[in-house]
């Protein structure tokens, strides 16, 4: 799929740019369910991604939070890391204020491998490298348009294997510390 945007450059004139759209967007979007959860300070940016999925065509399970209203970030963490270590959702996008303690509490779920991300290249090295099943976003860190663009990087990339595989599988082998 090609897709035709203008960017604006600082002083000078906009300029076309023709992307293209790799295989793996139809990929993801195929029978995918994404788990959304996040604390107050991200409740705002976890609704624009949450809309921004279901415009790719990916089924979105919404964990919270519902409001504004302070709440604690290690719950919806955890909840969205669940969904996805049990699996109940393919994927997870979480959000809190700086994607860094929502992060800690997803990636303490088995099965699951949470990255912060703060870009396009950050979320597509999450996935290329680490195959993560969760990204982790600050909505105090980055705007909507940077953290669309870096779900769809994530989305849009796939997990490399080769070298990357056996240090995956220390990942997933790391017991809890007591």
């Amino acid at each position: 799929m090609a897709l035709v945007s203008r960017t604006e450059s600082h002083g000078a004139a906009p300029r076309w740019v023709l992307r293209v759209a790799p295989l793996a967007y139809a990929v993801v979007v195929s029978n995918t369910t994404i788990a959304v959860g996040s604390d107050h300070a991200g409740f705002h940016l976890k609704n624009v991604v949450a809309e921004h999925l279901r415009g790719r065509g990916v089924e979105v399970m919404d964990l919270g939070t519902d409001s504004e209203e302070r709440v604690d970030y290690p719950d919806f963490g955890e909840a969205v890391g669940r969904a996805v270590g049990e699996g109940g959702a393919d994927l997870g996008v979480a959000v809190c204020g700086s994607g860094i303690g929502i992060c800690m509490a997803a990636d303490k779920v088995p099965g699951v491998r949470a990255g912060t991300v703060h870009d396009e290249t950050s979320a597509r090295l999450a996935r290329q490298h680490n195959d993560a099943n969760v990204i982790c976003l600050g909505a105090r860190l980055v705007g909507e348009s940077v953290a669309l663009a870096a779900v769809d990087a994530w989305l849009d990339a796939t997990f490399e294997g080769g070298r990357h595989t056996a240090r995956v599988a220390k990942l997933d082998s790391l017991l809890p510390v007591e």
